[in-house]
Order: C-alpha cells, then sequence, then structure tokens
C-alpha cells in the first residue's frame, strides 16, 4: 500500500527538482515574472510535471502571482515560493 504522504513528497521533489532546473539560468536577481521567460526552454508554454501534476509556466505564473514575493535572488527561494503557493492553492 502507497502512502499519500509519501506519493505527495515525491511530486513535490520531482516538481522542485523541474522547476530548479528551469529557472536556475535565469540573470538573478529576478523582479518579475516576465524576467523569468528567457530562462525556460518553451518559454511561457514549458512545462513542469511530476506524478500526475503538470503546469505550463503560464498556468503557474497565473494561479501563483500573490504568492511571489519579487524579487529573488536566488532560485531556492524562488522555487520555495512557487511550492508553497502551489500547496496554499491545493494544487500540491
Amino acid at each position: 500500500m502507497t502512502d499519500d504522504t509519501d506519493v505527495t513528497s515525491d511530486t513535490e521533489a520531482a516538481l522542485r527538482a523541474s522547476l530548479t532546473a528551469a529557472f536556475e539560468n535565469a540573470d538573478y536577481p529576478v523582479s518579475n515574472q516576465m524576467a523569468l521567460v528567457p530562462a525556460l526552454p518553451n518559454g511561457p508554454t514549458t512545462t513542469f510535471e511530476a506524478g500526475e501534476t503538470s503546469f505550463t509556466a503560464m498556468e503557474l505564473a497565473s494561479k501563483l502571482s500573490g504568492y511571489q514575493e519579487f524579487p529573488y535572488d536566488d532560485v531556492g527561494s524562488l522555487v520555495d515560493d512557487v511550492i508553497e503557493g502551489l500547496k496554499a492553492e491545493g494544487e500540491l
């Protein structure tokens, strides 16, 4: 039997890794969402997937604008806020 907590933490870890890989090459500090677009391999249509969870960069920007606190000086703090925003929205 699979524990739902394990699935959630696995999904979170995979999503965190995907987001970090996509945003780690952004030109930090970033002052807004548009400053992240050049770092994305497929621009705003870049898809982040983990398990059964999937979001495009545009969906994340729309859902999480109220949870992000720009500017970000590093990828870790940006990804932390994205993950926390997804949790707050019941998406993760």
